[in-house]
């Protein structure tokens, strides 16, 4: 008998997601990879290093304790809750209720989507920064509401300009998303936008969710600003941090949403209908990365400093000049005259095998600039400067 095929018809939720533009960016890359091309690589935001040892061998140690091979507690163990607490509380001067003020998330990403669909009903605004990272926009998506995007421009340093933002708007948005140090244009914020951002929830009710997974690189010994350090902070919003970038653990999906305790109570309801936690071990080894000496995230830092230096040295160079970036692991750069982000990246992956993102993947304001990743060593970096160079392009 021939089995019957099934018509499947997705959720109409589905048919608004949007479309995973840097997909195509690595089916390109990978593309000349396969014809045996030295393609090097600087589109991607994936870190480069391993973990540090001292966190992997305290997941070897744990993954062996018979008390992790049973369900975690729903919300994770409160050993994890208390780490990030510490951490905060050593790093910016912030007082977390471990309890009530920690959620712990399997990574950041995952945090971010949530947020969405806990605050948000069909036909609600979210303001979303342009250019910024797009799994924002998938989280919107997801909750049937309304985006309305926030300039990011180089003559504002990539900062929104709050006065811009139309009355209507204000009024009905429920919920804004800011990330700094910022993916994609490597900007920082000062203590004062926080400030100015907390006065505006205030006065528009409008939950704030800040994307802090870029916190710890901060360069030129200035260590990148904290939303929740501002007085106010916890009563409008919530910050989401990850161990994927300081510590090097992106595999390990162990990330954290902390502050105001309304958002973090709805946060662990929707995970308790979705997960059952984390992995004890990994939450051991999470707890070991968070209140062991700091070393590494200094050691990291440096590296990503002296690439910066690096990379940016040789793009002068060749005459491609930009001001170098303050913070995350990105750089973010002017196209020349006569191209568009897009045109440029694939020009620099046919002619000089180099992967560069193209800006207008984060947002039409992105348009007319590509981010690099300084996620390869220095003197692959300098190489890569050197093969743009070559083109003659500036």
């Amino acid at each position: 008998m021939k089995p019957t095929t099934l018509s499947i018809t997705p959720a109409e939720r589905m048919q608004h997601l949007p479309s995973q533009f840097f997909a195509g960016l690595v089916k390109k890359a990978n593309a000349q990879i396969s014809l045996g091309h030295d393609v090097i690589n600087l589109g991607q935001g994936n870190p480069d290093l391993p973990t540090p040892p001292h966190i992997v061998k305290k997941l070897q140690e744990e993954a062996a304790n018979p008390l992790y091979h049973k369900y975690p507690p729903f919300s994770g163990f409160p050993f994890l809750k208390e780490a990030i607490a510490q951490r905060y509380k050593e790093d910016y001067n912030v007082d977390l209720d471990p309890e009530t003020e920690v959620a712990i998330l399997f990574g950041g990403k995952t945090g971010l989507v949530e947020i969405n669909q806990i605050l948000l009903n069909p036909g609600d605004v979210c303001l979303v920064p342009d250019p910024g990272y797009p799994d924002y926009w998938s989280g919107v998506a997801l909750s049937g509401a309304e985006m309305k995007m926030m300039p990011l421009r180089e003559s504002n340093a990539f900062l929104p300009d709050y006065t811009a933002l139309s009355p209507s708007d204000l009024d009905r948005a429920k919920l804004m998303f800011i990330n700094y140090p910022n993916n994609p244009t490597a900007a920082v914020a000062p203590a004062s936008f926080y400030e100015d951002t907390v006065r505006l929830a205030e006065k528009h009710n409008i939950v704030v969710s800040s994307d802090f997974a870029y916190g710890a690189i901060g360069f030129d010994g200035k260590r990148p600003v904290s939303f929740l350090e501002t007085p106010g902070a916890k009563e409008v919003g919530v910050e989401f941090y990850t161990l994927s970038k300081t510590y090097n653990m992106a595999g390990w999906r162990v990330g954290f949403a902390l502050g105001n305790k309304e958002v973090i109570r709805l946060i662990n309801l929707m995970q308790d209908h979705y997960y059952v936690s984390l992995f004890g071990g990994i939450q051991a080894a999470a707890a070991e990365a968070l209140t062991a000496p700091q070393t590494c995230v200094a050691e990291l830092v440096s590296t990503y400093e002296q690439r910066r230096n690096a990379l940016f040295g040789a793009l002068t160079g060749i005459g491609w000049e930009a001001p170098p970036s303050r913070g995350s692991f990105f750089t973010w750069l002017p196209v020349p005259k006569g191209h568009t982000s897009v045109s440029f990246a694939d020009l620099l992956l046919q002619e000089a095998k180099v992967v560069v993102a193209p800006g207008v993947g984060f947002g039409a304001h992105g348009e007319g600039y590509v981010r690099l990743g300084l996620l390869a060593p220095e003197a692959r970096l300098r190489e890569a400067a050197e093969r743009i160079g070559k083109l003659g392009l500036f």
